[in-house]
């Protein structure tokens, strides 16, 4: 884990990083968008949290992402703190290929590895995760490109394995994929002026109950982002980028019952930067909560970090 960190890090910090420059913050016609991290909903593929249509490079790409989580949850009933360390990791391999000028089809598909510590041992499974599919339409785009509007609609098809027996512990999500069919949609708004671009993003999945007769609780998520133009010249330019991001998570249910502390909420407060060299784009993203209430305060969210590379096709 230590090494993926320092290697990816190196990476990002030493590349130069450029795209073709305009008068402005340089946002291409189609966003590059960055869906569903793979993982929330306390912590796995069980959410999958989405960050939105938050890239300005690449309008179509492929490339890889490392997204890490960290949670403190209640080890069980008879402890009042929360001592047990969760530790939920992805790497995911994503692309977004245009069809028409309008329509795009985004696909990513996941490899999670989780770790809990509990008091007894430690507790690591990991493999495939969810894959997800989803097509974006371009709703509105004014003339002078100050304005866009994105609509998608997708859904996750159940490659990831669900465990049963995972579901009885304090996080239910500790989990490599829901075992269901889940339905999402995404709705996007873009306002770009000079050295200036805000994003607003909200999405909801709707999930369904799998073989083993469970349900994860119905996701909404929503994001605002703001983008500045920290560095440019004829073949460079980096973008610094601050933000929210809310998620609101729906009762789990199993054979059609509600189930006690499953539903929740939280907010992040967000920071990090993009920047891009000809096909070659990068980023990272810090993200650390303003506000949590998972579980009825059985879990705490702590922290996430994000990193990703992405190729131009």
């Amino acid at each position: 884990m230590k090494k993926i960190l320092l290697i990816l890090s190196l990476v990002l910090f030493n590349l130069n990083q450029a795209k073709t420059i305009n008068d402005s913050l340089y946002i291409p016609d189609n966003l590059s968008e960055i869906l569903f991290n793979e993982c929330d909903a306390c912590g796995c593929a069980a959410g999958n949290g989405s960050s939105g249509f938050e890239s300005l490079l690449n309008p179509q790409f492929i490339g890889i992402k490392y997204f890490a989580q960290h949670y403190k949850a209640k080890e069980n009933l008879f402890v009042k703190d929360l001592t047990q360390d969760q530790y939920f990791n992805t790497i995911q391999i994503w692309a977004k290929v245009p069809l028409t000028q309008k329509l795009s089809v985004y696909a990513s598909l996941p490899f999670h590895f989780h770790e809990k510590k509990t008091l007894q041992a430690d507790i690591n499974i990991n493999g495939i995760g969810d894959f997800n599919l989803m097509g974006i339409y371009k709703l509105i785009n004014s003339k002078d490109n100050a304005h866009e509007l994105n609509g998608g609609v997708g859904v996750k098809v159940p490659l990831g394995k669900f465990d049963e027996k995972g579901v009885s512990g304090v996080n239910p999500s500790f989990q490599l994929g829901t075992g269901s069919w889940d339905y999402q949609a995404v709705l996007n708004y873009r306002f770009q002026k000079n050295k200036v671009a805000v994003l607003l993003n909200t999405d909801y999945t709707i999930k369904t109950e799998n073989k083993k007769h469970y349900q994860f609780g119905n996701q909404w998520n929503y994001s605002a982002t703001g983008f500045y133009q920290i560095f440019r010249d004829e073949k460079t330019i980096i973008s610094g980028k601050a933000g929210l991001q809310g998620e609101v998570y729906d009762k789990n249910r199993q054979y059609n019952e509600n189930l006690p502390k499953t539903a929740g909420s939280a907010l992040y407060g967000k920071m990090g930067f993009e920047a891009s060299f000809k096909k070659l784009s990068m980023g990272t993203e810090l993200m650390l909560p303003t506000y949590t209430n998972l579980a009825a305060g059985d879990i705490e969210a702590k922290s996430r970090f994000s990193v990703f590379i992405n190729f131009g096709i």
